[in-house]
């Protein structure tokens, strides 16, 4: 992946075009039968819907029944995978990105045995980078008695690992996660 400055894409659909490279590599995944990862849907109550026809129903009013966890979650050899994913502009990651109770529900997935973390992409220096929930967990801690309001990308760079990006839709984070949890770096693109 190219550590140079890029042009930035409009701020509204990075997020959204990170996810759609994640749900791609998860398709990968589960069409190569190497893990079985899937996007978490929103919990919402649907209050009103408009439906002109059957086929055309919309919902026009709706709310969050429950702060949602975090984004993905599967299983990968044998192993829980829970896992939030960010795409931000600038050279920190905000705390504000992340709530208070994602980071609790990353920390009991993990305390039960779960491979948790946070995926960054930078869209600054189109790199992305895997943070281990025990990291996550230290710096968020640390942050609420020194009041520090992000991570610096320098952190990242010296203690998350860089996911390779071979193909420009594929985010091969199961490469890092083989290599930090299982000890070994398999290929499989």
């Amino acid at each position: 992946m190219a550590t140079s400055k890029n042009k930035k894409a409009p701020k509204k659909n990075q997020g959204a075009q990170f996810e759609q490279m994640i749900n791609i590599t998860n398709q990968v995944y589960l069409d190569k039968n190497v893990a079985v990862i899937y996007k978490k849907p929103t919990p919402i109550q649907v209050v009103k819907v408009d439906y002109p026809n059957r086929s055309h129903a919309r919902i026009k009013e709706a709310f969050y029944k429950i702060p949602s966890t975090t984004d993905y979650n599967g299983i990968y050899r044998g192993k829980y995978i829970d896992f939030e994913a960010k795409s931000i502009n600038g050279t920190s990651f905000p705390f504000s990105n992340l709530h208070k109770h994602q980071i609790e529900h990353l920390i009991k997935v993990y305390e039960h045995g779960a491979i948790a973390f946070l995926i960054v992409l930078f869209n600054d220096y189109n790199e992305i980078y895997l943070l281990d929930v025990v990291d996550l967990s230290k710096l968020y801690i640390a942050s609420l008695n020194d009041g520090r309001k992000s991570i610096p990308y320098s952190y990242f760079k010296e203690h998350a690992y860089l996911v390779p990006q071979n193909n420009p839709e594929i985010v091969d984070y199961i490469k890092i996660i083989e290599k930090v949890y299982f000890g070994e770096l398999w290929k499989y693109f």
